[in-house]
Parts: structure tokens; C-alpha cells; sequence
């Protein structure tokens, strides 16, 4: 399974810069180029599924020619001739490939009604080698063979990449997937009618359909979509995304502040959307009245213009749900603390028991916006016993990096806010089911990681008699100390011998504790597969044995990044500094192959770099750790508490106490400094601190060598 991700993630970004350069070449900006490549993934798709439905009938014993009908029954699209992938790169080179491509388009549309309106058909402002160039990088074999899950994750990376580029007005179409899985993960859309007023790409329907086949069930027979958009653009965008997975919606051009189109009005089971925040010139005559605003008006101005929509949109989130129905939306911070009209619709929200969840999310989950936002959590099915109360839950100390300026969740990190909510609502079996799979996981982790540490310790064992054997020659290499160019080249040998005898320091450290880990690993491998890890202590047990074969393991990585950073210097100083490979004695091909292999840092997922393969490995007996550590830290008895900083179980009469805020800040307190990241690992950063301090007094000490001889060089 780990090893399929990574090859979706490096399929996802080798096809988005292959993608990429060629918008580069064809002079287009990402708003012009992102619904031609979205088409281009849709249509590989469509010809995927459409050769799988072939061979499908073909076993099938058919004895008349396949029909549409023999299509539409394996959930494919019957492609008309001009529509096939092979058919367009077929054609003659003086054929007008745009125009084929818009036709093969058109035909899709013809024969399901669904997209009719939908595929774009801008392919003309494209020079045919940029358009075919496109087409053939989505012709590989990797894309032939990939399923529509996996077409469904490209589709998903393909727009939140050109969200960042701040592609389709500004981004604002696009939700970020940890936003939606939270949202998702806490509502849990399971059967029922689904509605997004403000659907932009359609994520919501998408992951909603995702939790339900996680569960082995059929989205598309459990759950209706149904959605309004105002942007005709970005409802392309979204049917095509229901197409890649499989999924079909109704979903309208509306505008939802005054128009409902649906009529679902306490008719849906579930209600979830990202709205465009604090909008302010809503008119407050056409909204006066309307029955989906159960609270009253939200302030409105001179100019008779509803000063912030914020709670409009928080009033008909609330009214089209059923009476069993759960909400999840996001919206502005501002709007937990809202003072005047919008205080008393909050109130009056916070009186009928129905506000569930609020979770505060921390900057730079946006592409296009650094602000914090906040997540609202509404059930109208909630048992009486919690009526009183709303779960506060403050995630700003909650995230991992993606790049310098963009935070997201882990997969991890969503399955313990969830935790949260599932304690709170009693649900005490799940969260037991999750730490005994961060258990099991870490046991895993460790097993896979064993046969690692042999190949490691087989491949540096050879790279290091190639060094030694250096070091025996250097040793034999007399000397004449009147000569300058000698006396350099002695310091280099000196630094090579220092270096390399620390090298051998730790390499037979290496060899000593590496027999020690894996009887560890083989230890805790046969505990694990005989405990009981069904109760809460019994899983506290197994992660203080867990911990003992992690120690082992973050001792021994340590050991690992050490030896292989003095390796590669010795490598350096051989080749670079002493000529090694104009030398008889040094096999440079061997020795070359083995430090890409071990030391030369290549993309994530190269299987031909076992340095990658290894780093990426050796963390993750640790990483399941540390989420078991961070949730039974949390909730020691395996039941809900209120725990500081993160969150509280907020009675009604405190809410009122605070001005009827909603902000989880208000009640859940400071979160210890030390505690603030759950996933930083002291041991790793000091490592790379480590690292990058050896990396720069070599480099400090080339460069006071440098002035040095300049300073020589004036002096003559």
C-alpha cells in the first residue's frame, strides 16, 4: 500500500510538471490552461474505463456487437470512434488537432446527457506540438493501467495545484482536503440526500463518497448530490469531478444568497460547504423574509445591504436540515465573535442544542489566503444528554508542512481530531479500533524496515573496504615536504584519514548495534502478535513495549545518518580533492554506483536509491508511535476529557457567560509550549541541526582555505 502512494504521489508530480512546462511553452496563464488539462485528464479517463468495459464484454461471451446500454451497465461511457485516446494521436500530422480534440468532446456529450455543456472546447488556442506534447504525457503506460481512484487523485492534485496558482478567480473554487476531510470526518456522511450550496469544485461530494467506500459501500447508491453554483466555469470544473469518480450530481447555476433551487428546506441529511466569506453587498429587501432564515435579518446598513453575509449563509446551512440532519461548513473566524444582529442569531443557534462542534483551524490551510478560519459542526439529531453542550476543539497547534507557506493535516493528524469528537459522542470502540491500528502500524513499520537495514548494511559494508582500501593507498603515497603542491595535497590525505578513521568509527558501531535492533524488532514482532490490544490498558501496555523497539530503532538511525554523512565526505575529499579516480587501486564505476545508491539524495519513491528508500522507512516505526503517545497523553483513561489547549466540553451556561462565543480559543486555555507540534521529533531535528552545522564549518573551513591562499597570493 505504502509503496502504490508513493508512486501515485511521483505519478501526480511528474504529470503536473510535465504539465506545467508545457503551459510554460505555450505562453497560456494557468486560468487559461487549467480546464483544457482537467479535459485531458477527464478524456483519459473516459477511454480507460471504456478499454476496460471492452474486454469486460468480450469475456463475457457476447455474441451480438456491445452496445451503449453494455456500457452504461459497467459504469463506463460508450466513446463514439472520434472520441478515443488513440484515435487523436493517430491522426495526421496536418490534421487541426484542437479542433479533433473538440469534437471528440462534443461526441462524449452527445451520448451522456449529464456533461452536455460541460467539456471544454478551448482547445484551438493551443499549438498543435504544445497540444499533442499534452496528450502523449497522459498516454503512458502508468495512466493506461491507472484505475478511477487514481484518476480521481490526479484530477483532485491537478486542481488544488492550479488552485495555488491562483488559477479560476483567485483559487476560491477549490476547498483544501484537509478542510473537507475534517468536515467530512465529523459529519459522516453515510446515506441520505447531500446538499452544497456553494459547491465550487464539488469536494465535498467527492470526499463525502470516498468515506463511504471506505466503509465497502457504494456512494453512488447510498448518497444524492445535489448543489448550487453561481459560476457557470466552476460547475464544469465540478461535474467533470463527479464524472472522473464515477459520480453524478445535480447541480444548478444559482445564486444561493437568493435563490433555492432545490427546495430542500428541512429535507437534507447532510449540508456542507466553504462559502465566499464576509461579503457585504447582499440586498437586505430581496433576503428580508426569506424562510430559510429561521433567526431574523444579520445587520443590515444605510445603504439597505446586509453588512456581512456570514449568517445568512449560517441560517440556511441550518434550516435545510432535516430533522435528524448534520451540517459542516467553513467560515471566517470573525463570525464565532460577531457582535450586534449577528450575536443574537448566534444565541438563539446556541439555544436549540444544535451547535455540535466547533473547531478552530490554524493559517495558511488556503492557497490564496494566510488567515485562520473555523469549521461549524450543526446536529439536529443530537441525544439530550449533550444538548447542553458544544465541543470546543482548538486546532491551531495541529498540522504539518507542506511547503514554506502552505499547512495541511496528515492522515494521522485527521483521525485524531475525529477521535476527539468520537470520545465526546461516546463512541469509545472507534477510538480503540485507531490506537490499535497506530499499534499495529508501528509493528509493521518496524518488520518492513529489518530486511532494509541488511540491504544498507551489505551496501555501505562494500562502499566502505572501497574507502579503506583508499586509505591503505594514501598510506603508502610518500611525501616531500619542501614541495607546496605536495604540502596541499597532504593536508587533503591527512583530512581524508581523519575522516575516514571517525567513518570506521561508525560504521562498527553500526555493525555492533544492528544484530541488537533486529532481535528487537523480531522481540516485539512475536509480543504484538500474541497481545491483546483490545482495552484501553491493554493498548497503554503494548505502547510502552512498543516504545522500548522504537528507542532501539531512533538510536540506531542516528548511528545511520552519521555514517552515511562521513561516508559521503570521504567520498568527496577521494574524488574531488586526491584524484582517486585517475587512481590504480580505486574502482570508479563501483564506487560511483554505490554512492548513488547510499548517499545521493534523488527524488522520493527513486527505488534505485536505497538512502531514500531507507530515511523514509526508518522514521516510521517512530511516526506511529508518537500518534498513540499524542492520543494516550490526551485521554489516558480511553475516554473523553477536556484536555488544555485542545480541547472542552462547553456547557451552554458558560457559552452565554462569554457573549455567546463560539471561538474554541475562549475555553480550552494555552496549550503547553512543549506540546505544541505532535508530530515534531526532537531526535530528528537534531539530527539535521547536526547535519547542517558539519555541512557549514566545511564549508567555512574551504572558504577560510580560499582567503587564505588569496591573501598568499598578495603577499608574493
Amino acid at each position: 500500500m505504502g509503496n502504490q502512494l508513493a508512486n501515485i504521489k511521483r505519478l501526480e508530480a511528474d504529470l503536473w510538471e510535465t504539465a506545467d512546462n508545457l503551459r510554460a511553452n505555450s505562453k497560456l496563464t494557468s486560468t487559461e490552461y487549467c480546464m483544457p488539462v482537467l479535459g485531458i485528464i477527464f478524456l483519459r479517463h473516459a477511454a480507460n474505463r471504456f478499454d476496460t468495459a471492452t474486454e469486460e464484454i468480450k469475456a463475457s461471451g457476447l455474441k451480438r456487437s456491445p452496445v451503449k446500454a453494455d456500457y452504461v451497465k459497467r459504469r463506463a461511457l460508450f466513446l463514439p470512434e472520434e472520441s478515443r485516446y488513440g484515435y487523436l494521436l493517430d491522426l495526421p500530422s496536418d490534421t487541426d488537432l484542437g479542433e479533433a480534440v473538440n469534437t471528440a468532446m462534443d461526441k462524449i456529450e452527445e451520448s451522456f446527457e449529464p456533461l452536455a455543456g460541460v467539456l471544454p472546447r478551448e482547445y484551438g488556442i493551443f499549438e498543435r506540438e504544445v497540444l499533442e506534447d499534452l496528450l502523449r504525457a497522459f498516454d503512458s503506460e502508468a495512466m493506461k493501467s491507472a484505475t478511477g481512484d487514481v484518476f480521481g487523485r490526479i484530477y483532485e492534485y491537478f486542481l488544488m495545484k492550479f488552485a495555488m496558482q491562483g488559477a479560476q478567480d483567485n483559487g476560491e473554487f477549490f476547498t483544501p482536503p484537509s478542510l473537507v476531510q475534517t468536515i467530512v470526518n465529523i459529519i459522516e456522511p453515510t446515506r441520505g440526500v447531500v446538499l452544497d450550496p456553494a459547491v465550487g469544485s464539488a469536494g465535498m461530494f467527492v470526499q463525502s463518497s470516498h468515506f463511504v467506500e471506505a466503509m465497502g459501500q457504494d456512494a453512488a447508491h447510498n448518497l444524492t448530490f445535489y448543489g448550487q453554483e453561481k459560476t457557470a466555469t466552476t460547475i464544469r470544473l465540478a461535474k467533470m469531478n463527479l464524472a472522473v469518480h464515477g459520480l453524478e450530481g445535480d447541480i444548478v447555476e444559482a445564486n444561493s444568497f437568493y435563490e433555492d433551487e432545490h427546495g430542500l428546506l428541512g429535507k437534507a441529511d447532510y449540508v456542507m460547504a466553504n462559502p465566499p466569506f464576509n461579503v457585504d453587498m447582499v440586498d437586505a429587501e430581496k433576503v428580508k423574509g426569506d424562510v430559510r432564515l429561521p433567526f431574523g435579518l444579520p445587520s443590515v446598513n444605510k445603504k439597505k445591504k446586509v453588512s456581512n453575509g456570514n449568517y445568512l449563509w449560517i441560517q440556511y446551512f441550518y434550516s435545510y436540515l432535516s430533522d435528524k440532519g448534520r451540517s459542516g461548513f467553513v467560515m471566517a473566524s470573525s463570525a464565532s465573535d460577531a457582535g450586534g444582529d449577528d450575536k443574537l442569531i448566534r444565541q438563539q443557534l446556541v439555544e436549540t442544542g444544535h451547535v455540535d462542534v466547533m473547531v478552530t483551524i490554524g493559517t495558511n490551510f488556503f492557497y490564496t489566503r494566510t488567515l485562520p478560519c473555523m469549521l461549524w459542526f450543526f446536529d439536529k439529531g443530537k441525544p439530550k444528554e449533550r444538548l447542553d453542550k458544544v465541543l470546543m476543539i482548538d486546532a491551531r497547534s495541529i498540522h504539518r508542512k507542506v511547503t514554506r507557506v502552505i499547512n495541511d493535516f496528515s492522515p494521522e493528524q485527521l483521525q485524531n481530531i475525529a477521535s476527539i469528537v468520537w470520545l465526546h459522542r461516546g463512541e469509545t470502540d472507534r477510538y480503540l479500533d485507531l490506537v490499535r491500528g497506530y499499534l499495529l502500524q508501528a509493528n509493521d513499520a518496524a518488520v518492513e524496515l529489518s530486511p532494509l537495514l541488511n540491504d544498507f548494511s551489505d551496501a555501505m559494508g562494500e562502499f566502505y573496504e572501497h574507502l579503506d582500501a583508499w586509505n591503505d593507498i594514501l598510506s603508502e603515497v610518500p611525501t616531500n615536504p619542501d614541495d607546496s603542491e605536495e604540502e596541499a595535497n597532504t593536508s587533503d590525505r591527512d583530512a581524508y584519514r581523519d575522516a575516514f578513521a571517525e567513518f570506521a568509527g561508525h560504521w562498527h558501531e553500526f555493525t555492533e548495534a544492528l544484530p541488537n535492533t533486529q532481535k528487537a524488532i523480531d522481540k516485539h514482532a512475536k509480543w504484538i502478535a500474541k497481545a491483546k490490544l483490545k482495552t484501553n490498558k491493554q493498548q497503554i501496555a503494548a505502547h510502552e513495549q512498543t516504545e522500548v523497539v522504537v528507542t532501539d530503532i531512533k538510536s540506531l538511525r542516528k548511528i545511520v545518518e552519521q555514517t552515511t554523512k562521513l561516508a559521503s565526505t570521504c567520498h568527496d575529499l577521494a574524488t574531488k580533492k586526491l584524484d582517486a579516480n585517475k587512481a590504480e587501486g580505486w574502482n570508479s564505476t563501483e564506487t560511483r554506483d554505490l554512492h548513488k545508491h547510499l548517499i545521493r539524495t534523488l527524488k522520493v519513491g527513486d527505488e534505485n536509491n536505497l538512502r531514500v528508500t531507507l530515511a523514509a522507512a526508518i522514521k516510521q516505526p517512530s511516526y506511529f508511535h508518537r500518534q498513540v503517545h499524542w492520543l494516550q497523553s490526551k485521554f489516558p483513561d480511553g475516554s473523553y476529557k477536556d484536555v488544555e489547549g485542545i480541547c472542552k466540553s462547553t456547557p451552554r451556561a458558560e457559552i452565554e457567560e462569554n457573549d455567546w462565543s463560539l471561538t474554541p480559543g475562549r475555553y480550552v486555555g494555552v496549550l503547553p509550549l512543549l506540546d505544541e507540534d505532535p508530530d515534531f521529533d526532537f531526535d530528528d531535528r537534531m539530527i539535521q541541526i547536526h547535519s547542517q552545522l558539519q555541512s557549514l564549518s566545511a564549508d567555512a573551513s574551504e572558504i577560510m582555505k580560499s582567503i587564505s591562499g588569496n591573501f598568499d597570493e598578495l603577499l608574493r
